[in-house]
């Protein structure tokens, strides 16, 4: 049985920072449901206590990855992680493109002109003439953001050089 996870908001707080359990109802090792110092919701901690188990108390991988919740892939990357930027490492990474990929250089200088030119052309407007003049298929979202950086940044007051 999985305990709720430490005082209120704490849960919130997990998931805010990225490092709330998605799967708390695995871990079962008994110190978990225990002892209220140990939080199974707790992504960082259940992650540590694992690793710790392992090199400390010698206990073999195969068992503390199953009763932390665990596969024994996730394991090894947990430990490979915890050994290259120790606690910080066991955060989970986002997944995905980690900036505006597509929508860099020529095609932000060309949604620039092509809004200048026309301001009354929609985000999904623009979808179709950066597929026509790039062959780049980008969601409207995605230009939204784009265009929003646009404003952002004619609006900032230039820097003294």
């Amino acid at each position: 049985m999985v305990k709720e996870s430490g005082p209120p908001g704490k849960k919130q707080t997990l998931k805010r920072q990225g490092a709330f359990n998605p799967h708390p109802e695995r871990v079962v090792e008994p110190l978990f449901g225990e002892h209220d110092f140990f939080d199974p919701c707790d992504l960082v901690q259940v992650k540590y206590e694992m690793l710790r188990q392992t090199r400390l108390e010698g206990r073999p991988l195969s068992e503390a990855a199953r009763s932390f919740g665990f596969s024994r892939p996730s394991f090894y990357k947990a430990q490979d992680a915890f050994a290259k930027e120790g606690i910080a490492g066991l955060l989970p990474r986002r997944r995905g493109p980690r900036s505006a990929h597509k929508l860099g250089g020529a095609v932000l200088e060309f949604l620039q002109r092509a809004l200048t030119e026309d301001a009354s052309l929609r985000p999904a407007d623009l979808v179709g003439l950066l597929e026509e003049r790039f062959g780049l298929r980008v969601h409207s979202r995605s230009i939204e953001r784009a265009v929003a950086r646009l404003e952002k940044k004619r609006h900032q007051p230039k820097a003294e050089g």
